[in-house]
C-alpha cells in the first residue's frame, strides 16, 4: 500500500484562496473515490497572516486509500487535479511515497 505526502510553499497573502482551491480539489477527488482519505496540513511555526516578515507557509496534502493504496494511476489523477493550484504554489510540489513498515 502506497500513501502520498505532497508538500509545497504558499504565499501567506494568497493562503485563503489556495485553501479554498485545495479543499475543493480534494472534495472532488473524494466524491470520485469515496475510500480516499485526504488531509491538508500547514507547518505550525509559520505565519498564519501576512502581518509577519516571513511570507511563506509550507503546506502538505496527504492521500491514502483503504485496500489498494494509492496506485500510480490514482497518483496521476491527483497530480492532474492539483494543476489548478499552480497559481498559488511558490516553487515546486514535492511528492513523497511511503509504504507501511514490515512487521
Amino acid at each position: 500500500m502506497r500513501d502520498l505526502f505532497i508538500y509545497y510553499r504558499i504565499e501567506v497573502a494568497s493562503a485563503p484562496f489556495a485553501l479554498a482551491a485545495a479543499q475543493a480539489m480534494q472534495h472532488r477527488l473524494r466524491e470520485k473515490h469515496p475510500q480516499l482519505a485526504v488531509r491538508l496540513l500547514r507547518r505550525p511555526d509559520e505565519p498564519a497572516s501576512s502581518t509577519t516578515p516571513t511570507t511563506l507557509q509550507t503546506w502538505m496534502e496527504t492521500y491514502s486509500l483503504t485496500g489498494t493504496g494509492i496506485t500510480p494511476e490514482l497518483q496521476a489523477e491527483i497530480e492532474q487535479a492539483a494543476s489548478e493550484l499552480k497559481a498559488y504554489i511558490v516553487g515546486e510540489r514535492h511528492t513523497e511515497i511511503f509504504v507501511p513498515c514490515a512487521s
